[in-house]
């Protein structure tokens, strides 16, 4: 059976609306996305750092409750998990970010789950980019390339977090080499390709790979562009929960190549019929997760 092996951060997020605090949920686009691949049956472990405290806790019980192996998880002594305050307006739309934590000097010491050929593995966020986790990361991922896996980035990092963009540049364009498909958010691309359209971020920087990439506009219109192929799919109904329907999303479209038997050599013969069936039925699935109070499929799911 195949597996699906997703790396990223350990967050939860604290949502406000003005001075009053709204919920606290797991944040990160890929948790949530492993939350809903572990609730529709597939066999899904998360890699990734949290502290022995309360706040760990609460994000493993998350991921533990939604059938996510968290073996892989590195539950760290020295330091505190990070946490992000989200500050909203009243539409809802996030207006600022704080992010909190403490990690310790030795990070990500994790156990590296075992890839086979045609497992799945998403990586992305602050992980697949900043020091010291990218080194270890990118082990695993060329690993993973190496042993035949299907490889899917999720480029951008949250909003709050500070740095220059030339320094990860060249992280940034290691990944979009080695991934066979990248699944970027309007706003991702403006972060990292300021000024540029996805039609040359696509030319300029995964073209030439041979990936397959999907962007993600503000009004959630999906468009698919590979060398040979381009289409879109409509735009979903509006949500201000962007996290859910974006795990949604890409939880909806590994599940579809599982599903579909899709094999790392079958990709670039994906055919039109087939992309635009793929990407209807993970809107589906992100338009379910944006609704959610968790921003992913409820556990108890059948």
């Amino acid at each position: 059976m195949r597996k699906i092996i997703t790396i990223g951060e350990s967050v939860l997020d604290t949502m406000y609306r003005g001075r009053q605090p709204v919920k606290a949920f797991v944040g990160g686009r890929i948790a949530c996305a492993a939350a809903s691949l572990g609730v529709l049956g597939h066999p899904v472990a998360m890699v990734s750092e949290c502290a022995t405290d309360r706040v760990g806790d609460l994000i493993i019980d998350f991921l533990e409750c939604h059938h996510v192996d968290t073996r892989s998880i590195d539950r760290f002594t020295d330091g505190t998990t990070p946490l992000a305050a989200i500050f909203t307006g009243d539409d809802g739309a996030t207006t600022s970010i704080v992010n909190y934590g403490r990690y310790p000097a030795d990070r990500f010491d994790v156990i590296w789950p075992r890839i086979d050929e045609n497992d799945i593995v998403l990586f992305g966020s602050l992980y697949a980019i900043d020091t010291p986790q990218r080194e270890r990361l990118f082990e695993l991922v060329s690993y993973a390339a190496q042993r035949k896996a299907i490889l899917i980035y999720l480029p951008g990092f949250q909003h709050g977090i500070n740095f220059r963009i030339t320094r990860v540049m060249p992280a940034i364009l290691e990944n979009l080499e080695i991934a066979h498909i990248v699944i970027a958010h309007e706003r991702d691309l403006h972060d990292i390709f300021p000024g540029e359209s996805a039609p040359e971020v696509f030319h300029n920087h995964i073209e030439y790979y041979g990936d397959t990439f999907l962007h993600i506009a503000p009004s959630l219109e999906v468009t698919m562009m590979r060398r040979e192929l381009q289409l879109t799919s409509p735009a979903s109904r509006p949500t201000a929960n962007l996290l859910g329907w974006q795990a949604g999303f890409t939880a909806g479209l590994i599940d579809q190549l599982i599903k579909r038997d899709i094999t790392h050599v079958d990709l670039n013969a994906i055919g039109q019929d087939a992309w635009h069936d793929i990407m209807a039925q993970a809107r589906q699935l992100a338009e379910r997760c944006a609704m959610a109070d968790d921003n992913a499929l409820d556990s108890n799911t059948q």
